[in-house]
């Protein structure tokens, strides 16, 4: 199973980190790729709804498990069976936060490894800005995060 691992840092503690991280109505703020996001599951799946920048038509639902003591919010796509696995971790010395994400995709969808790992990285980058009081749209956009 193709699998990568990513984090950055932020000077931004750890929840105002989690407000952006554990509310799907602002992934659109951050998440590259992300268009729009509902806050149910779709035909009965999944616990919200994303869909895709450039696919208004094609509804992906995902289930959402977040761990609010442990910082941890995991997101799993029931199109395309990838999971992003995100974690928070508190600096220490500091009022800042790791983040740090865990991707596994499966075997079918190994092909989209180095694209996953550019939105990703971008994403990373836009969440630690809009945590910090930046501007996410300042991130550089990645392909299209389908799943």
């Amino acid at each position: 199973m193709p699998m990568f691992d990513d984090e950055t840092t932020t000077t931004a503690p750890v929840e105002d980190v989690w407000k952006l991280l554990y509310d799907p109505g602002r992934f659109p703020q951050w998440w590259q790729g992300i268009d729009t996001v509902e806050r149910q599951g779709r035909d009965g799946r999944g616990d919200i709804t994303v869909y895709p920048a450039g696919y208004p038509d094609f509804p992906m639902p995902q289930t959402l498990r977040a761990d609010a003591s442990g910082r941890q919010v995991t997101v799993s796509c029931l199109v395309s069976d990838l999971v992003f696995a995100w974690r928070l971790d508190p600096l220490p010395g500091t009022d800042g936060t790791r983040i740090s994400v865990h991707v596994e995709l499966p075997d079918q969808e190994a092909h989209r490894l180095e694209g996953q790992r550019d939105v990703v990285s971008a994403s990373l980058r836009a969440l630690a800005a809009l945590a910090h009081g930046g501007d996410a749209g300042s991130a550089t956009a990645g392909p299209p995060a389908r799943g």
